[in-house]
């Protein structure tokens, strides 16, 4: 059953073309992380928060997920992560066009 993991946290950029720039490289490295399917980067930069939309397969690989990235940001100085996980209502997500694999 797939799992949706909501993060986000204040930060102060970068933001478009120079976030692209810094965290390509990371956004790869999240395709293998286990039982990822995708991910939605979000960013506000007029509230100074980032974070992300992802698919899980799992409600355990979205909390180790969730846990290994708070450790991650918090080696980078953030200390204040909201994560929630949802477990994803695959028929009627797919009725609106969500992806779903």
């Amino acid at each position: 059953m797939p799992y949706i993991l909501q993060v986000d946290f204040k930060q102060n950029g970068p933001y478009g073309k120079e976030m692209y720039e810094a965290y390509a490289d990371l956004a790869k490295s999240i395709n293998e992380e286990k039982g990822f399917k995708w991910k939605i980067w979000t960013e506000n930069e007029e509230m100074k928060e980032v974070g992300g939309i992802y698919l899980f397969e799992s409600k355990v690989d979205a909390e180790n997920y969730l846990t290994m990235h708070s450790k991650r940001l918090e080696s980078y100085g953030i200390t204040e992560v909201n994560g929630k996980i949802f477990k994803a209502n695959e028929a009627l997500t797919t009725i609106n066009g969500g992806p779903m694999k």
